[in-house]
């Protein structure tokens, strides 16, 4: 910078010189040579005092922008739940603005970042509560979650999408064993909640914990209904064969009657 003011006082003497030559040529007065050399002086002036006024600008510029982003940073770093930034004390203000104003852009990505996987996570938990009728996560989305916050909301939705595949097995399982006792009592569903398993869409079943005991409950009832037809059939079947005994009826009738 040194070499560069002594080129800038050289290059200024230099002009100068040449206007006086000039000046001298054209055979200008020493007076008027004065008041040029005055209107130089001053419009230089003017120049370097409008460019140190720029970059004090510039200065100042950065000076606020350390404090906005100091003050960012601190509110940044406790809704994040972090330690506060550490700056480093010898560095230039160039330097010093460039790395807080990184952070507060890298906090606030981070900030973006949890709040759009709450959002998300908050989706999905409603969708499995409103499937599985189960009270909602309690977080308070009111404020940035932490780390910790995130990590058992991940938890708890991969619980609830395990145990939502568990009672769906089972719901389809014990829906193909109700329709067959159905079909084989000749049962028609006469109350909505059989209705619901038999007639409505899979998906559109409420995988409730009232719905699951109900449904084992319903398959429950139809393997009573059919074990006591079998057990009734199995003894109508031997008072058949015993009165055949009886009558001697030959075998080729049994036979056509079975």
């Amino acid at each position: 910078s040194e070499v560069l003011a002594a080129e800038a006082v050289c290059c200024l003497n230099r002009a100068m010189a040449a206007l006086r030559d000039i000046w001298e040529e054209i055979g200008i007065p020493e007076e008027q040579r004065l008041e040029r050399t005055d209107v130089v002086r001053k419009h230089i002036k003017s120049l370097l005092d409008m460019m140190v006024a720029e970059e004090e600008s510039l200065k100042e510029r950065l000076l606020k922008s350390i404090v906005l982003c100091r003050k960012e940073l601190d509110t940044l770093c406790k809704e994040l739940q972090l330690g506060p930034f550490e700056t480093e004390e010898e560095s230039t203000i160039l330097q010093m603005e460039k790395n807080l104003r990184t952070r507060v852009e890298v906090l606030q990505k981070q900030k973006r970042d949890r709040k759009q996987e709450l959002k998300a996570l908050q989706e999905q938990d409603q969708d499995l509560c409103d499937i599985l009728c189960t009270a909602l996560f309690s977080i308070d989305t009111g404020s940035v979650p932490s780390l910790e916050d995130l990590d058992r909301y991940r938890r708890h939705v991969a619980s609830l999408n395990t145990l939502k595949e568990q009672r769906r097995e089972e719901f389809v399982s014990n829906k193909r064993q109700i329709i067959l006792l159905m079909e084989e009592l000749d049962h028609t569903p006469d109350t909505s909640f059989e209705r619901d398993v038999v007639c409505e869409d899979e998906e559109a079943f409420c995988l409730s914990k009232d719905n699951i005991v109900a449904l084992q409950n319903l398959l429950q009832q139809l393997e009573a209904r059919q074990a006591l037809n079998e057990a009734v059939c199995t003894e109508l079947r031997t008072r058949i064969t015993a009165l055949w005994e009886r009558l001697q009826i030959p075998e080729e009738e049994r036979a056509s009657s079975a």
